[in-house]
């Protein structure tokens, strides 16, 4: 974990999920998560929801206005605002980015579960 590596890049968690957490509220393991940190930031937090419903994909929103339900904007404030390397690189991608934009995905396609990961991964690389 990221606290124990003070001088590496911030580690980066993925959660992937499917629907409604069902074994509690996981904002404090979200808080845990955001604690630890390197000279660089704290760990960041991105969440990716998946569904078999149809519907538009909300990708890296800057706001809880597109999202549907309590659940999503839960998932959204867990989320971690994107640094301005893993912004640019969604900006040259085609996404819509601000200051606020946030690592999150709201009833993700394949797509752009494949563009999450490498906006997400790759643009570490970029820094």
């Amino acid at each position: 974990m990221g606290g124990r590596a003070p001088g590496w890049f911030p580690s980066i968690v993925l959660n992937l999920t499917d629907g409604e957490s069902t074994d509690g509220d996981p904002t404090s393991a979200a808080i845990g998560l955001a604690s630890h940190a390197t000279a660089d930031g704290s760990v960041l937090l991105f969440n990716l929801h998946v569904s078999g419903a149809s519907g538009t994909p909300v990708t890296f929103p800057d706001s809880e206005g597109e999202l549907p339900d309590t659940y999503s904007r839960l998932l959204f404030h867990m989320s971690s605002v994107l640094p301005s390397h893993m912004r640019s690189y969604a900006a040259s991608q085609g996404h819509r980015v601000s200051e606020a934009t946030r690592g999150f995905v709201y009833n993700a396609d394949i797509t752009s579960i494949v563009e999450f990961l490498d906006i997400g991964t790759r643009a570490t690389e970029l820094r």
